[in-house]
């Protein structure tokens, strides 16, 4: 084990476009849920609901937490709707959850969807047995990440120490929280933040491929 990970005991994976490449294109599907929910809520157009839709990501951190403030959407039905979708897309790596298996200590995944869509996820990526458990967004009480509350939800669901724990996540500003109390962060790029000023000191490790730089910490 690389040297200076040697004290992380709990090791915490998000799940979209992290355990899988963004370039399957999964979130794609959801994404154009999302807009057809939205366009037959609000009877709008499509233009009109990725408008909207992109407002409530940017200012509450997920579509269905500005939909659940300004408009008191069932999340369960929103959930139920718009995770509705095939998964052919996705490939079994076993190469990734031999990787996972070797590291030391609890893995646990933390994800702004739900346990039931993880789970299928997990399943086709042959990772249903890589994990703990999924602490998803029922158990964040609907506050999604990057919402401090839930991270500290996280960490007081499973007795975790922040100092001991490494989160891997491929939206960098949802690492700035685990950051800022003791976690070792990790950010899968892929492509989908590149400002030129995106603060990064919050970012300890860079990769565009979860399941080499794993291997290659697992061998350092």
């Amino acid at each position: 084990m690389l040297a200076r990970l040697a004290p992380v005991r709990n090791w915490i994976f998000d799940l979209d476009n992290t355990l899988y490449p963004a370039s399957a294109r999964l979130f794609d599907q959801i994404d154009r849920k999302m807009g057809a929910y939205i366009a037959d809520r609000f009877g709008c157009d499509l233009v009109e609901a990725r408008r909207i839709q992109k407002g409530y990501f940017l200012g509450h951190g997920t579509t269905l937490a500005g939909l659940m403030a300004e408009h008191h959407v069932d999340p369960h039905q929103f959930l139920d709707f718009v995770h509705d979708i095939e998964m052919d897309v996705l490939e079994e790596n076993l190469p990734l959850a031999a990787a996972i298996a070797r590291l030391p200590g609890r893995k646990i995944v933390f994800t702004n969807a739900d346990t039931p869509y993880a789970g299928r996820v997990l399943d086709r990526l042959g990772l249903g047995a890589s994990f703990e458990a999924v602490h998803d967004i029922h158990a964040m009480d609907l506050k999604p990440k990057p919402q401090t509350s839930a991270y500290a939800g996280l960490c007081a669901a499973f007795g975790i120490d922040p100092v001991e724990s490494l989160f891997v996540e491929d939206m960098a500003r949802n690492l700035k929280p685990a950051k800022a109390i003791g976690m070792t962060t990790v950010w899968v790029d892929n492509g989908s933040e590149q400002a030129a000023d995106m603060d990064r000191s919050y970012i300890d490790f860079t990769t565009h491929d979860i399941r080499h730089w794993l291997e290659s910490i697992l061998e350092a």
